[in-house]
């Protein structure tokens, strides 16, 4: 089976998971298909990616002799709003990219965000078990002067901040960002 055909059918197994998920009633049941939705979001992520670089190789065979490293983006800001939850890359040169090296793909409950060839370097942030589901398809990327703004649309309205009821009921740890594992980094 090709990375294509694989590709469709973890999205296929994705969705399967997603809608089991909203039927379950028991929590251990819930717990279970939420463990397995997180692995599939895993592999089909590292599929995409392979995807990705396959493609890259067959578009420039050359390339592999050129190809830039990978850093991984560890300095960002966040905000939170009743519909969207808003991440802010800062990255020098950005907006100078063509729109197709600024990549960001979304699942229900994660994001990906691949920077290619900037300043001879690709920057990678991917979050994976985001605390609540997302609109994927309503979620979106901006990319300004030296920034790149990332909108995660939230799938349904939350009065207050879901984000601090959240990190009421949570023991703080030293990674931030708002996934079920790890606390929010804490907001000024």
């Amino acid at each position: 089976m090709d990375l294509k055909e694989q590709i469709s059918q973890l999205e296929a197994d994705l969705q399967e998971l997603s809608s089991l998920l909203e039927k379950a009633e028991r929590k251990r049941v819930q717990e279970l298909l939420k463990q397995e939705q997180t692995k599939v979001e895993k592999e089909l992520a590292t599929k995409r990616q392979q995807q990705e670089q396959q493609a890259r190789r067959e578009a420039d065979p050359s390339a592999a002799s050129k190809a830039a490293y990978t850093v991984k983006i560890t300095n960002y800001a966040w905000d939170q709003s009743e519909k969207f939850v808003k991440i802010y890359l800062d990255l020098k040169d950005v907006h100078k990219l063509s729109a197709e090296n600024v990549e960001v793909n979304f699942t229900e409950r994660s994001l990906s965000v691949l920077i290619k060839d900037l300043n001879g370097k690709n920057h990678q942030m991917t979050v994976l078990n985001l605390l609540h589901p997302i609109d994927d398809k309503n979620s979106y990327k901006k990319v300004k002067t030296d920034m790149v703004l990332v909108m995660l649309k939230s799938r349904q309205q939350r009065s207050g901040s879901a984000l601090q009821q959240w990190r009421n009921g949570q023991k703080r740890r030293k990674n931030p960002l708002w996934t079920r594992t790890q606390t929010p980094a804490r907001v000024s």
